[in-house]
């Protein structure tokens, strides 16, 4: 299935694989664009539309019957399409609220938030969502539907919920006008306990992402 058909009147809109690699093209597709930075002013709400759609598409692979492959052994798709500079703008875009702190599994016990950062997150989703496309494109359904939702249980799922948390909380800060405390030095390099990350995250500027929402600057 090449790129010219991916959306070929003869698939039937109704499928439900059809339907998941739509949702994962779009995905794709938007971040790739806001990446470019042509709008850096409505990136943050933007990204929070974007990611919360793709969940939409994780949940109903979670919801699913576990999906088996045709072949036991997975095809090789070559080399996988190198992220760095998507990564790269998007930290640069996104500076200096790129890095949030986040607990790994909620369901662990005294676990210390860790650094992570949301153009770490994008970009490791979409090398994720990649790969089962290059199984989308080449005709392989059942084992695209199979990656994608292997690789939500196990990545993608948890990494894109947490990117939501962070832009959520972004925006909620603007239209609460709710500024956080100034960054000082927090990298996902520091191992910092759940005080220091609390004391030291990023402040979200009101003009910076406040504008396409209509919210003034708070002083």
């Amino acid at each position: 299935m090449s790129d010219a058909t991916l959306h070929a009147t003869s698939q039937d809109p109704d499928d439900f694989v059809v339907q998941i690699a739509d949702q994962v093209e779009s995905f794709i597709v938007a971040v790739t664009e806001v990446a470019k930075g042509d709008e850096p002013d409505s990136a943050v709400p933007f990204l929070l539309l974007e990611v919360s759609q793709l969940l939409l598409a994780g949940g109903r692979l979670g919801a699913h019957e576990d999906i088996v492959p045709d072949e036991r052994y997975e095809p090789d798709l070559g080399p996988e399409p190198d992220v760095d500079d998507l990564r790269e703008r998007l930290a640069v875009m996104l500076d200096p609220i790129d890095v949030y702190s986040e607990v790994f599994d909620p369901y662990e016990p005294r676990k210390a938030p860790v650094a992570c950062r949301i153009s770490d997150d994008l970009a490791d989703v979409i090398t994720d969502l990649r790969h089962g496309m290059a199984h989308y494109r080449a005709g392989r359904t059942t084992e695209a539907l199979w990656w994608w939702q292997f690789s939500y249980f196990s990545n993608w799922g948890s990494t894109t919920s947490a990117a939501l948390r962070a832009l959520q909380s972004l925006v909620a800060h603007v239209r609460l006008n709710q500024p956080l405390d100034d960054l000082n030095g927090l990298d996902t390099d520091q191992d910092v306990g759940e005080e220091v990350l609390a004391e030291e995250a990023g402040r979200v500027m009101a003009e910076e992402i406040g504008g396409p929402l209509g919210i003034r600057s708070s002083k």
